[in-house]
């Protein structure tokens, strides 16, 4: 018989909550250690547990957003407003972009979208410029990039994409301490000092909506192996562990790999896995490298498993084409255009969210023909949740990823 998971959600104060979502790492827990690529399974994550933001993000995925229905990327959850009048002012501003990386699809849909949202803001004269740093995946980087920003003394605005979450926060805190405004986005910084801190619901969320999707059509004793792009990034490490703890209680045998988005580190470690017995499910923290998850059941001749993969369209595509049992879940690719007009409404001393949640939604297989017929053309490092049609670039700037 397939099981159904019932989780009660408890009630904690807004104001807990609201630290708790900048605050996503306890900084007295160090970070797991470094990929770990051979036979054995990574250490368990529950030093990442927070039972209270898992409550919160849960509740938070059935909250209907406001705002504009096609413009989701201006949606909120939940918003406690943060009033911005002491950053009003008239005249183009120059932004300050400190990029924790395009080193990924997902990274690199999103910068090719933010930069179209900033050609527009150039065009009715918002912003002057945006001088942006690609830490390359650095925290060393990042900081050194931050504090570049800082003494170059040029800045009105600072926006941040952190590449980890506590080593960042020192450097985001000297950022605030210049009195120009400060917007951190997608991954969160242990301060809450910045205006606003933008993101998609979670990686709690994410956590929930993949394993309950393996959870409801697994039976128990059935085995997931998980694949797990990298350790010590807050929003991947809370994706696996509330899998992690779903998939406990549900009875459901999963075994977890780091695999630095290898394609052929993927294959693999799956093809290891069905060489010791059935796979029943795959679960991933990140949809980059799901094709050859794929590919390695059909090398093996193996029945295709029960997948979550994510909005790339190279899963989509290859979902449609095996017809596969799948579910693709989002970490709304569109926040990349939230930041700058964040900015926007700081200088026009409009209020914005203190904490910035906008939907997280999963394509579901009813929905999969859609997303596939609107990203047609598109290619396979795009993702279908991109949020960029109403921009002037559309289409071709993201068919040509030319990346800026």
């Amino acid at each position: 018989m397939k099981r159904s998971l019932r989780i009660m959600t408890s009630l904690v104060g807004a104001a807990s909550l609201i630290l708790l979502a900048g605050c996503t790492t306890d900084p007295s827990v160090e970070a797991p250690p470094g990929p770990d690529t051979s036979e054995e399974t990574p250490e368990s994550s529950g030093e990442w547990f927070d039972q209270a933001l898992f409550d919160k993000q849960y509740a938070e995925r059935s909250v209907t957003p406001e705002g504009p229905d096609d413009q989701p990327y201006l949606q909120t959850i939940n918003a406690e407003m943060r009033d911005t009048s002491e950053y009003a002012s008239e005249g183009a501003k120059k932004l300050c972009f400190a990029n924790a990386s395009i080193s990924n699809p997902w990274r690199q849909t999103g910068w090719i979208t933010m930069n179209e949202q900033l050609k527009v803001l150039q065009d009715d004269g918002t912003f002057s410029s945006m001088e942006t740093r690609d830490a390359k995946d650095s925290d060393d980087t990042q900081i050194a990039d931050i504090d570049y920003f800082i003494a170059e003394g040029e800045c009105d605005g600072f926006v941040i994409s952190p590449n980890s979450t506590a080593a960042m926060t020192p450097a985001v805190e000297r950022a605030c301490d210049t009195g120009k405004p400060v917007v951190v986005f997608d991954r969160g910084v242990q301060t809450d000092c910045a205006v606003t801190f933008i993101h998609p619901i979670g990686g709690f969320a994410w956590g929930i909506d993949t394993a309950e999707f393996l959870i409801d059509h697994l039976n128990e004793g059935d085995k997931v192996v998980a694949l797990r792009i990298l350790p010590g990034v807050d929003v991947l490490e809370q994706r696996w562990a509330a899998a992690e703890k779903l998939f406990g209680e549900a009875g459901i045998e999963a075994v977890d790999y780091f695999t630095g988005a290898d394609p052929a580190e993927i294959k693999k470690i799956i093809s290891d896995e069905l060489a010791k017995g059935d796979v029943q499910g795959v679960w991933m923290d990140a949809g980059d490298g799901a094709v050859a998850a794929i590919e390695a059941f059909e090398d093996a001749g193996k029945d295709y498993p029960v997948m979550t993969g994510e909005d790339e369209l190279s899963f989509l595509r290859k979902w449609k084409d095996t017809g596969l049992t799948g579910l693709a879940p989002v970490y709304s690719n569109f926040q990349w255009r939230t930041p700058l007009l964040a900015m926007q409404k700081i200088f026009a001393g409009e209020e914005v969210p203190s904490e910035w949640v906008l939907p997280q939604s999963p394509i579901t297989v009813d929905e999969l023909d859609e997303y596939l017929e609107r990203n047609e053309g598109m290619p396979d490092g795009h993702y279908a949740k991109f949020g960029g049609e109403n921009l002037p670039g559309y289409p071709q700037v993201w068919q040509d990823r030319i990346i800026p």
